[in-house]
């Protein structure tokens, strides 16, 4: 039960919080759970950037659907308290416990009664020794008081076998309705794990949703830099604004990285090249970069003067020439 409630909150200090709240009978106040918060930080980062770009619309998006998340989060921990926690929190507070003190009280009454039963059998082996002692030496108030002990122990016996009985037959019926208890626990097992199940799936379609919105965005960029349909945005806008950079640079290195990306274009070899800076690809065509990361480039006949095909492992793309700098 404490682990089921650790999943479902993980922040104890939040635990503790409901804890003292339910025990002064009082309501918790609401407060927003992770995702919840998660989504505000978004959209409010969002509307800084602006709704109107691409990433604060995006910002936005995935913020609503963290939110979604959160109140699918909070409705699958209300229902678990409601069909699983509770009744199982009844269960160990009311009903094992009582079954537990019955089943101890049991056990010391069965103890009693092995006392009693030694006491006896101590008692009978020595009203027997008194017995054959009797034969040779007479005393017959001995034989009488072990007598007496004998007969006070079958007494004890009794009683304590009377009782030993009695709650044997308490614990017997409390432990035959455990199964009719194992049958209501079963049902809210069954309930807690169809409210996990409901959870996850409206968390996957959320994110299913959210992921087919982000895979329109590419158009949506376009739109934001107040582009027509009818003008396509150049996919080496990001290698121009670098190529018009570098431009700056001394001449002589200039030439001397032209040259190097120059004779690689015209050979049909590769060459091995470091990445200057990162770089996500466009689209599914292009190669993603990471900075100082070294790949394999070479070229391609039909390509523009710009890229070159990349390749790291069993991946490969196009990739800009100004992100990077080839390896002697």
């Amino acid at each position: 039960m404490k682990q089921t409630e650790v999943l479902l909150q993980p922040n104890p200090n939040a635990r503790i919080e409901e804890f003292v709240y339910e025990k002064l009978d009082r309501k918790a106040p609401s407060r927003m759970n992770n995702p919840e918060l998660l989504g505000q930080y978004m959209i409010d980062a969002g509307n800084e950037f602006g709704p109107g770009t691409a990433y604060g619309n995006a910002l936005i998006k995935c913020g609503e659907t963290q939110k979604r998340i959160g109140t699918a989060d909070r409705e699958l921990i209300q229902t678990s308290a409601i069909n699983f926690l509770t009744p199982l929190r009844n269960f160990i507070d009311g009903d094992y416990k009582t079954i537990t003190k019955e089943r101890k009280l049991l056990q010391n009454k069965r103890l009693d009664l092995d006392a009693a039963k030694t006491r006896l059998k101590k008692a009978k082996a020595a009203e027997a020794r008194a017995a054959q002692l009797n034969t040779s030496q007479p005393e017959e108030n001995n034989i009488m008081v072990w007598a007496e002990e004998v007969t006070k122990s079958e007494q004890e016996v009794r009683i304590t076998q009377s009782e030993f009985d009695r709650q044997a037959e308490i614990t017997r019926l409390l432990l035959e309705g455990i199964n009719s208890t194992h049958a209501h626990h079963l049902r809210c097992l069954t309930d807690f794990v169809e409210a996990q199940m409901t959870y996850y799936a409206q968390c996957y379609q959320y994110m299913l949703d959210l992921q087919k919105q982000l895979g329109s965005f590419p158009s949506a960029f376009r739109s934001n830099n107040n582009q027509s349909s009818s003008t396509p945005v150049p996919s080496v806008s990001a290698s121009s604004v670098l190529a018009s950079a570098s431009a700056s640079l001394p001449s002589v290195s200039n030439s001397v990285v032209t040259s190097g990306f120059s004779e690689l274009k015209a050979s049909s070899g590769s060459r091995k090249a470091r990445v200057l800076y990162d770089y996500d690809a466009a689209n599914s065509s292009e190669l993603s970069l990471l900075a100082d990361e070294v790949i394999t480039v070479y070229s391609v006949p039909g390509m523009d003067s710009d890229w070159l095909m990349g390749e790291r492992g069993n991946q490969k793309g196009k990739v800009p020439i100004t992100y990077l700098e080839l390896l002697n």
